[in-house]
């Protein structure tokens, strides 16, 4: 299962990378996108991929009794998600108002306006 998600999570920042090279701002939008999703994946992966029981000590008892899970990396992804979601909704509001403005979609003729 390890060996799949690596290439998965491989592909899938190949993609981004190749998403955000392109010229179109839609395009880097949605590679910018695609990297979240990745590096949250890259998260899970590194942390080990187990199932167990909820990280809950029992009364009476110094460390919890078999396997859990561990919570740190759950933590992190649902902080990158929250950051990823900001970042993408910046993003988006700064393409529309940047098609408002010089009416293209490519970078290069957004770099020649200068209003």
């Amino acid at each position: 299962m390890e060996p799949l998600m690596a290439v998965s999570i491989g592909v899938l920042f190949a993609c981004a990378i190749y998403m955000m090279l392109r010229r179109s701002i839609v395009k880097l939008v949605i590679g910018l996108m695609l990297l979240s999703n990745a590096a949250n994946l890259l998260i899970f992966s590194t942390a080990g991929m187990v199932r167990g029981k909820p990280p809950l000590v029992p009364e009476g008892l110094a460390s919890p009794a078999g396997s859990v899970a561990d919570p740190l990396p759950q933590a992190l992804v649902l902080t990158a998600i929250v950051i990823a979601f900001g970042v993408l909704s910046f993003s988006v509001v700064l393409l529309r108002r940047a098609w408002e403005v010089v009416r293209a979609d490519d970078l290069d003729k957004m770099k020649d306006t200068d209003t």
